[in-house]
């Protein structure tokens, strides 16, 4: 167990989410279906009893893979939104419209080759909840990937000044 806490803490690998169908998880009825030009991801996290969860986050990134010059850093725009889902209690989240692109400006040496490469733009963290799927809705060309977070268990006492 110590060694999944430390390897979370360290901020897992980014997982791809995947799109699932509906019977996969019970509450997964209630949030809608992907609208046209859209992408719905569904992320089933690990089962923690009640009192774990608060030492976990998730944070969720969006973004693209796009072909880069391989030396400059690039970002995409847009904005990642929480949604309630009416009459249930849940929340989903959406990104509407992705990009544009932007990178720093960095000269590329002559002959560098091209990379392709996921490009991350809106992320958030968001609480841990194994009971309810996370569900992302973006666009087509878009993925979503996700981190776990974790939480030493013990607490650091500020000092006094």
């Amino acid at each position: 167990m110590k060694t999944k806490t430390n390897f979370a803490l360290l901020g897992l690998i980014s997982i791809l989410a995947h799109p699932l169908q509906a019977e996969d998880h019970k509450y997964l009825k209630a949030f809608p279906k992907a609208a046209k030009g859209m992408t719905r991801y569904v992320i089933e996290l690990p089962h923690k009893n009640r009192g774990e969860e608060s030492a976990f986050k998730v944070e969720l990134i969006v973004g693209k893979v796009l072909e880069t010059d391989g030396v400059n850093r690039m970002f995409l725009g847009g904005k990642l939104e929480t949604k309630p889902l009416k009459g249930w209690g849940f929340t989903y989240y959406e990104v509407a419209k992705l990009g544009p692109a932007g990178s720093t400006l960095i000269g590329v040496p002559p002959g560098t080759p091209k990379v392709e490469k996921f490009i991350a733009g809106p992320s958030q963290l968001i609480r841990y909840n194994s009971r309810i799927p996370i569900v992302v809705y973006v666009p087509n060309d878009a993925q979503v990937r996700y981190r776990i977070w974790s939480a030493k268990p013990e607490n650091m006492i500020a000092p006094e000044k």
